[in-house]
């Protein structure tokens, strides 16, 4: 665990405006506390905590919203439940492979989108071929919300990301290998 607070340390220094939380083989109690952990380092910051796929641990974490996959909670219900309870605050994020599942996140109140993988990476191979820049510009036109372009994106091949339009990009590796994240950040905010 402490290799996962070193990386949340440092993607605060380095500016992150976004630190998602995906540990997805921790039970809920210890996901809670790395949450909470999360939350407590990014209070002096504008950082905002996502949690990938739960809900519960977001709301027990007082994270600022929820990233949901395919197999999540689904989008409609999580949406319902955060009218009701008047947290307009509370992010919540898709993952969406094709402009179809796009387009269904934004009609379904999402309020970004990962989209990808638009390049070739180890971790989004079961979710098929990269999608490629083409591809995602094509959902960047198409939708009127942020979209994150995620999957193998790194410091050569993000400029072409934001030239599609993503308003993002989304990336483990690029952070976690990096031996100064922060200069990291500062390049991509250059682009």
């Amino acid at each position: 665990m402490a290799r996962v607070h070193d990386a949340i340390r440092s993607a605060v220094v380095a500016g992150a405006a976004w630190i998602q939380i995906r540990e997805k083989d921790l039970e809920a109690s210890p996901l809670v506390e790395l949450t909470r952990f999360a939350v407590a380092e990014t209070r002096a910051t504008d950082a905002i905590v996502l949690v990938n796929d739960r809900l519960d641990v977001a709301l027990a974490a007082n994270a600022g919203g929820v990233h949901l996959g395919e197999k999540s909670l689904p989008l409609e219900a999580v949406i319902e439940w955060r009218r009701s309870a008047g947290r307009s605050d509370f992010l919540v994020g898709v993952s969406c492979h094709s402009l179809e599942s796009a387009r269904a996140a934004e009609r379904g109140g999402a309020d970004y989108i990962f989209f990808g993988p638009v390049f070739a990476t180890p971790s989004k191979a079961a979710y098929g071929a990269p999608q490629g820049v083409e591809r995602l510009r094509e959902v960047c036109a198409s939708v009127a919300f942020p979209v994150l372009a995620i999957g193998g994106v790194n410091l050569e091949n993000a400029r072409p990301c934001m030239a599609a339009g993503a308003a993002g990009i989304a990336a483990i590796r690029l952070f976690q290998d990096a031996v100064e994240p922060d200069k990291v950040a500062a390049k991509l905010r250059a682009i």
